[in-house]
């Protein structure tokens, strides 16, 4: 019988950031991806501009010591260094898991949550849209959903959980008719193609489950 594995009850803060080391890896493989995603409604460079924000986030997390500084200076730092939409939601994402959470380097199944939950509030307050907008919100607000629902305290677990519920709202995007943003001018020609957001959403989040589980 194969063992079964530990429950992972306390997250380290260089596990954090392997999570995110991993996500700026997987989302640099779909960098044209997102990119062609983007050209179908959008300007085309939405894969150049998650990569490049990625970057700086991963840079500066790698500096850090622990959870609540490092992430308020990670999105400090791409909301400074990169302009854009993308930057901004990010940055967002990021200041507001600073406020969730404390300035230590081990956090619990508790923390983690409410970490993404303040996360979220954040980035709500930069943006209106909401699921069913065809936007990134629609992987990231069930992604959160599924994490602040999710009874488990294997911080593992809860996050597989947030990267199925981000995944099914990716591709549910592809039968919607936008109605945010840029894409909303296609009107129904935006039906048929996923939102390019929440592709490269959905698939930081993947990442960050890929990581937990290797």
């Amino acid at each position: 019988d194969w063992p079964i594995a530990m429950a992972q009850r306390e997250l380290k803060f260089d596990e954090w950031c392997a999570m995110w080391q991993c996500a700026l890896e997987r989302i640099s493989a779909r960098e044209a991806e997102f990119s062609e995603l983007d050209a179908a409604l959008g300007d085309g460079d939405h894969g150049q501009a998650i990569v490049g924000a990625m970057k700086v986030v991963v840079d500066k997390l790698s500096a850090g010591a622990n959870f609540r500084s490092a992430l308020g200076d990670a999105g400090m730092e791409v909301l400074m260094a990169i302009s854009g939409s993308t930057s901004t939601l990010l940055g967002a994402l990021l200041l507001g898991m600073s406020d969730g959470v404390g300035a230590v380097d081990v956090i619990g199944a508790k923390d983690f949550k409410s970490m993404f939950g303040w996360g979220l509030k954040n980035v709500q307050q930069q943006t209106r849209a909401l699921v069913g907008d065809k936007t990134m919100m629609d992987a990231l607000i069930p992604a959160v959903d599924a994490i602040l629902d999710c009874e488990s305290e294997d911080i593992a677990e809860i996050m597989a959980s947030a990267a199925e519920a981000a995944a099914k709202g990716a591709e549910a995007t592809v039968a919607m008719q936008a109605r945010f943003g840029r894409a909303r001018n296609y009107g129904e020609r935006s039906v048929g193609v996923m939102d390019s957001g929440a592709a490269s959403w959905s698939c930081m989040i993947a990442a960050f489950a890929e990581a937990l589980n290797s």
